[in-house]
């Protein structure tokens, strides 16, 4: 069966690399175009054109697959399926009837909840225990189309969005290869998504990392994990800028004003009031500092208690 792969993050290379490791032909893969990157805003692949071409697999990129010369493109190709992963551009109906077996989308949530472009940042800032990937068919909408297959996976207490990026690209992958046993061809049926449980959630901001600390220790803790890597939660002081990489709640030991820091030092480590309970810092980066543990940084440098954060 030939397929045509679209992906363009880190989270699509496992499902390709699983196509490629399980003997599927894929004719071709479709990213988007190289980015700048880095202090020197050097144009960079993504990581789906890396793997194809490290595996031999035609690479085509576009700034809207849409657009006349994608959908040449894509015809030319003549695939039977298309399978896409955080490819990050809408399909048009004229792209989804090209392929005589649909497409098949890798959605790092458990559907209907958590459509959209940032599923598993969402998740983790909503304060979710448990999240997933579903396998659906591609139409029209966002994340809209009916559900084929779906794994659930249990959320650590500290982990990151990047972490659980990784591990539900790893599910994923392998959910894409038990969903291409049974379809098109075996006795798979798809399930249409229930729209009274859906939830879209909007792409990320730079913005939306900036801390309340009026909020529950527990919320900032969910905002802090769930915007690691990117944008990253921070906060602000006379000093400086401080950006939080991780951080978990604790009980208050007394009262203190929401942003304020209530302990400090090298052995009981960085805990800031919040508007209910503190929020212990443990992962970290100060003005004009690298990023370390809240305990290293306290080793050598002092957060004053007292200090008010903005």
């Amino acid at each position: 069966m030939r397929i045509v792969f679209m992906g363009t993050p880190e989270f699509a290379v496992p499902s390709l690399r699983a196509l490629l490791d399980n003997g599927y032909e894929v004719v071709g893969a479709i990213t988007q175009p190289d980015r700048p990157a880095g202090r020197g805003h050097k144009l960079t692949p993504c990581p789906v054109k890396l793997l194809a071409q490290e595996r031999g697999v035609p690479v085509y990129q576009f700034e809207k697959i849409k657009a006349q010369e994608g959908v040449d493109c894509l015809r030319a190709l003549k695939p039977e399926l298309v399978v896409t992963a955080a490819f990050g551009q809408l399909l048009s109906r004229e792209i989804l009837e090209i392929p005589q077996y649909g497409t098949v989308n890798v959605h790092a949530s458990l559907l209907p909840k958590y459509r959209g472009s940032a599923p598993i940042n969402w998740c983790i800032l909503n304060g979710e225990k448990v999240a997933g990937v579903t396998t659906m068919l591609t139409d029209i909408g966002m994340d809209t189309g009916d559900m084929l297959l779906k794994a659930q996976t249990d959320i650590g207490e500290l982990e990151t969005a990047g972490e659980l990026t990784q591990r539900l690209s790893e599910i994923g992958a392998k959910l894409l290869i038990d969903t291409l046993k049974f379809y098109p061809h075996g006795g798979l049926k798809s399930v249409k998504q229930n729209e009274a449980e859906a939830s879209y959630q909007p792409m990320l901001t730079k913005e939306m990392g900036k801390i309340d600390w009026t909020r529950s220790a527990e919320e900032i803790a969910c905002q802090v994990r769930g915007l690691n890597p990117w944008p990253c939660a921070y906060t602000e002081s006379g000093d400086g800028r401080l950006k939080i990489y991780l951080a978990k709640p604790c009980a208050a030991e007394g009262a203190a004003e929401p942003g304020t820091v209530a302990v400090s030092g090298a052995k009981e480590g960085l805990k800031i009031a919040c508007g209910e309970g503190w929020l212990e810092v443990l992962e970290m980066q100060a003005p004009n500092a690298k990023r370390m543990t809240a305990k290293a940084y306290l080793q050598g440098k002092k957060i004053e208690i007292g200090t008010k954060f903005n």
